[in-house]
């Protein structure tokens, strides 16, 4: 009997264990994952603007400097701007053609130094209609198709290189003055004002005869205009050029010839460096220059201003300088040289 009962007793345990069901493998718990304080997404990255540089003719010394001032200033602008310079050669058609392709690329900005008004305002219309911001460089175009000009006042360059060649003469008191005026392109604003501007003065002085030549802004030009002026003038009291490099090659011509010291030579642009106009006038080449600022890096920093929105002025024109032998040494250390 007891047998019987330790039997039962055991079956009724093994039932209530079954009953409970197989006994199941605990899983490791996956570890909780640490919460980020920054949004998983990530920040978009800082939108670089592109900006497109159209240059009318960097063979001037003038514009050479100016592409160099660009690409100086463009550091400070690193991982803000991405700046492109093309140069059209004083090709009114290669201009037109690389502003198209500008637009083509879909740049956030333009600036350009026109070659010639009448050509490349449409194209810039086009460019600014696209929803390109547009600054235009120091030459003006027909109608403003532009955010902003930057550059100086030709017409005020031109009136003070007017007075001074006047000044000259009167002072001189010769009975046929004879000035020589080698003017830059024609078709281009610079050309227009600063003749403009010079003839307001220099028409004033009694018996004046003014011989016009036009060298295109290059130095070579104005040597080969001035060559064959001296064969035709026995007498040139003063060479007025829209630009140093004009005026420096008409005295080269003059100087081969033996006849630089019977003139006086005045320029534009006064440029720094030893073969800018500043230099010029401090070694007897030039009686005079009026420097032209390059505008390059105050269109950069306008350009940045209007990339973020803020508001600039349309105009901005900067004051030029008059440079004699007196102030050249003071404003050659003075200039920037790039």
């Amino acid at each position: 009997m007891k047998t019987k009962s330790l039997f039962a007793l055991c079956a009724v345990a093994m039932a209530v264990l079954s009953g409970c069901g197989p006994e199941q493998t605990a899983k490791p718990e996956t570890p909780a994952q640490p919460v980020s304080s920054t949004s998983e997404t990530a920040a978009p990255a800082k939108k670089v603007f592109k900006i497109a540089f159209s240059q009318c003719n960097s063979a001037e010394p003038y514009r050479t400097v100016q592409n160099n001032i660009f690409k100086q200033n463009a550091k400070k602008y690193e991982g803000e701007i991405e700046l492109s310079i093309q140069d059209a050669q004083q090709d009114n058609a290669k201009q037109v053609s690389q502003i198209e392709n500008i637009i083509q690329q879909g740049v956030d900005l333009l600036i350009v130094a026109p070659n010639e008004a009448a050509p490349l305002t449409p194209v810039v219309k086009k460019a600014h209609d696209a929803g390109i911001k547009v600054i235009c460089l120091e030459r003006d175009l027909v109608e403003p198709v532009y955010d902003v000009f930057v550059g100086a006042d030709n017409v005020k360059i031109g009136e003070m290189a007017g007075q001074f060649v006047k000044e000259y003469l009167e002072a001189k008191k010769v009975e046929v003055p004879v000035v020589v005026e080698i003017k830059g392109l024609i078709g281009t604003k610079p050309q227009e004002e600063r003749h403009n501007g010079a003839r307001k003065f220099i028409d004033t002085v009694p018996n004046v005869k003014v011989i016009e030549e036009v060298g295109n802004w290059l130095q070579d030009e104005g040597r080969k205009r001035m060559e064959t002026l001296l064969q035709a003038n026995p007498k040139i009291d003063v060479v007025y050029g829209h630009n140093d490099p004009m005026a420096i090659g008409a005295y080269i011509a003059a100087r081969d010839a033996g006849r630089e010291k019977e003139m006086n030579f005045v320029g534009v642009d006064g440029l720094g460096g030893p073969d800018g106009g500043i230099k010029k006038v401090m070694d007897g080449v030039l009686a005079c220059t009026f420097v032209y600022p390059p505008c390059a890096a105050e269109a950069l920093d306008i350009a940045v201003k209007l990339l973020h929105g803020e508001q600039v002025e349309p105009r901005v024109i900067l004051e030029p300088t008059k440079v004699s032998p007196e102030n050249a040494a003071d404003v050659y250390a003075k200039a920037t040289v790039e």
